[in-house]
């Protein structure tokens, strides 16, 4: 497959992909698979990884195509993970810039630059402007799946929930108390059932029933 544009988050990636002989979900899972087995022997792990399967919409013209590519970029800034865009070194935006990393054998950026010039010092500017232009772009990500939250940023916004409370304190309070956090913990943008469970150290039916 062809890769246009890429960005890794802290617990999610974004790709911007061609198909190639097999299609996508054939594709995903060759990766997922692979990046399991070496995710597993390198920190001695075992069982699920991911949380979920991958998501995925076709983009069938030119416009949406670059809006795209713009929207993957800009989530860094969006996530407020950095201040200016080729400040990240795991985004294909660096490439598109002018800077060879050691991933950029992963990118297939003619294809782009080309919308911009055949010259590919013009190419860059008039990418990179676009690239960095404010806008209100709306994708897949934005309507399917919500931002979670790393557990430090989970824990530090449960705390505030707890109004003095210990997050090791949940599990003993009294039921009406429990279930009054809980009904607040689970209105936090981002966190998971799941999540909230492990962090609180109790069951996640617990949780979804208060």
């Amino acid at each position: 497959m062809k890769i246009y544009t890429w960005c890794l988050m802290n617990n999610h990636v974004h790709l911007l992909v061609k198909e190639g002989n097999e299609d996508i979900s054939t594709t995903m899972k060759r990766i997922g698979v692979s990046f399991v087995l070496y995710y597993s022997r390198r920190y001695g792990t075992t069982g699920h990884l991911f949380q979920d399967r991958f998501r995925s919409e076709n983009v069938e013209d030119i416009r949406y195509f670059l809006t795209v590519v713009r929207y993957i970029h800009q989530n860094l800034l969006k996530a407020r993970m950095v201040n200016q865009l080729d400040e990240w070194k795991w985004s294909s935006c660096r490439q598109y810039y002018g800077m060879q990393d050691i991933v950029w054998k992963l990118l297939d950026p003619e294809l782009i630059l080309e919308m911009y010039s055949e010259d590919k010092i013009l190419a860059r500017e008039r990418f990179k402007e676009f690239n960095e232009k404010a806008n209100q772009d709306q994708c897949l990500d934005d309507d399917m799946i919500e931002r979670r939250l790393i557990d430090d940023e989970a824990r530090e916004l449960i705390k505030n929930q707890l109004n003095g409370i210990e997050i090791a304190q949940v599990k003993s309070l009294p039921r009406l108390k429990r279930n009054e956090v809980l009904k607040k913990i689970k209105e936090i943008s981002g966190l998971s059932q799941r999540q909230a469970a492990r962090i609180l150290g109790v069951s996640r039916t617990l949780i979804s029933k208060a």
